[in-house]
């Protein structure tokens, strides 16, 4: 008994020290997906900015914005996933979505470049027949998304200028209420009926900002802010989401947990206070016994 209470004792306590890990990580969940929020709240004024620039440059050029660019066959698609586990189906998800989006892109899987950001998603993707031109770690922090944005975009610039590709698309999950779900955005090249609609969009006070940039050189800029902007809510929103996932099963793993160590602890004590019990039959029954034996001595 002895033995079986002091495994039991030790069952109850790794089952609190896990109890404790789980809140910890359900705490940092929280206090994550909350930055991410910010962090897009954040660039929604940074993007309007940049759409009002656009529009100021685009507005009486609209001519030299040419035509769509004939689309090639080839794709570069960048999917957004995690580097930590304990997320639930965050990464199946993702990876369901983007393997059917794959098959509405192009038929051979040679005609598609994937980038990947996160390392949980490389081998899903790879075992279903996608290899991984590159991959990206997560950012840890809202800190880190900028550096590792500037190197995605350079990354893309190689493959344009090195490979010819010009259509990319970025797959990824978006927060959705309190939950989330599988989202694409199409990155370039960027569309053309919306710069006209906003070279045709009333300007929203009197006066009309003025620029001293060559036109090419202003509208480069402002379309490279764009991909920016594009590239890091993608990273926001992703992040977001991976966050909400561990919430959501942080949260149910403390339920089950709790009724575990309720049970783990109601067991505990039952059988405690059997053996306390056991222990004193054995005291009075000893009792007994040498009440007996010196009375039957006495004569």
């Amino acid at each position: 008994m002895a033995q079986t209470l002091e495994a039991m004792r030790r069952r109850k306590e790794s089952a609190s020290d896990l109890y404790s890990v789980v809140r910890v990580m359900k705490a940092l969940a929280a206090a994550n997906i909350r930055q991410c929020e910010k962090a897009v709240e954040s660039l929604h004024d940074y993007a309007r900015t940049v759409e009002d620039g656009l529009q100021i440059a685009v507005r009486h050029r609209a001519g030299m914005l040419g035509n769509d660019p004939v689309p090639g066959k080839r794709w570069c698609v960048v999917v957004f996933g995690s580097d930590q586990g304990m997320c639930g189906s965050f990464n199946e998800q993702i990876t369901q979505y983007a393997l059917e989006e794959f098959r509405t892109l192009t038929s051979s899987p040679e005609d598609l470049t994937l980038l990947a950001v996160g390392l949980r998603i490389v081998g899903r993707l790879e075992d279903a027949g996608y290899p991984i031109a590159e991959d990206l770690m997560v950012p840890s922090t809202i800190d880190n998304i900028t550096p590792r944005v500037n190197d995605l975009l350079l990354k893309i610039e190689q493959l344009r200028f090195q490979k010819g590709i010009n259509q990319f698309l970025l797959i990824h999950h978006r927060p959705a209420g309190s939950s989330f779900q599988p989202d694409k955005r199409q990155l370039l090249p960027i569309d053309r009926k919306w710069l006209h609609d906003l070279s045709h969009k009333k300007w929203n006070s009197q006066s009309l900002p003025t620029y001293t940039l060559e036109w090419e050189q202003l509208f480069s800029s402002l379309v490279r802010q764009h991909l920016f902007v594009t590239l890091y809510r993608a990273f926001a929103e992703s992040m977001a989401s991976e966050n909400s996932s561990r919430l959501a099963s942080m949260q149910a793993a403390e339920k089950n947990i709790e009724t575990h160590l309720n049970e783990l602890t109601k067991e505990y004590h039952q059988r405690r206070q059997q053996g306390i019990t056991e222990e004193l039959l054995d005291i009075v029954a000893g009792f007994e016994t040498l009440t007996q034996k010196s009375r039957a001595k006495t004569p």
